[in-house]
């Protein structure tokens, strides 16, 4: 099999981390007094992430907050957080299983991407600093080098990860069909819709219901984190 002949995606927050990189961003803001009263604005946060848990949460309801708070500073003020944010919540939580899971990839010349519904803006360090070139992430709309708040194009969620997927691939003249192996690594329920169309879908520290959908189809099930998971018990 060529290189050219395999492609690798992997979604992001719980499964190349073991944490939610927009909620974590949410959190950090909130806490440094970014995010408005930092009460309400911790509130909304979690109860997001439990529309999110429980397979409720719409694009537009998270875009509505996580985006908003991008409006919230200037792009020197912006990028002066996300360094600050890297730094202490991101690097730390980087673990050597999520890398040697994509160096197995990369070193086999796979085309790999990650593909998470968390926006470009928190992900694309995130991304380089794991060695990723390409992210396919929820876009934030930008309006005279001000970020407005709202989502640009469709949306990295759900059955928008196909979409954009085919989007990004069709610029490069390809289309997942044309891959004799595709692998899509991911924790959540919210991602069946893509990982029903790779040959190779991986629930990968899932959660319960992802779990059980992954035992009844046959699917490979990992868990990166669990070394982590053992070491707290």
């Amino acid at each position: 099999m060529t290189a050219s002949s395999s492609i690798a995606l992997f979604d992001l927050d719980h499964t190349l981390l073991p944490l939610d990189s927009d909620y974590q961003w949410a959190d950090f803001l909130a806490r440094t007094g970014r995010a408005g009263d930092p009460v309400q604005a911790v509130r909304r946060n979690e109860d997001l992430m439990e529309r999110y848990n429980q397979g409720l949460l719409t694009a537009e309801e998270s875009a509505e907050f996580m985006l908003g708070l991008l409006t919230r500073g200037t792009q020197e003020e912006l990028l002066a957080w996300q360094d600050e944010f890297m730094q202490a919540i991101i690097l730390p939580s980087i673990t050597p299983a999520a890398r040697e899971l994509l160096a197995h990839h990369q070193d086999q010349g796979h085309l790999v991407a990650i593909v998470t519904a968390t926006n470009e803006f928190v992900t694309r360090p995130i991304a380089a600093a794991l060695g990723v070139q390409h992210l396919i992430a929820t876009l934030p709309q930008m309006h005279e080098g001000r970020y407005t708040g709202k989502i640009e194009g469709v949306p990295s969620f759900q059955a928008g990860k196909i979409t954009r997927v085919n989007q990004w691939l069709d610029g490069m003249g390809k289309s997942l069909t044309d891959f004799e192996r595709s692998w899509f690594y991911s924790d959540s329920p919210n991602d069946l819709p893509l990982m029903e169309v790779v040959s190779d879908p991986v629930a990968t520290n899932p959660s319960d219901r992802l779990r059980a959908v992954a035992a009844e189809r046959g699917w490979s099930i990992i868990d990166l984190f669990a070394d982590m998971m053992d070491s707290k018990s």
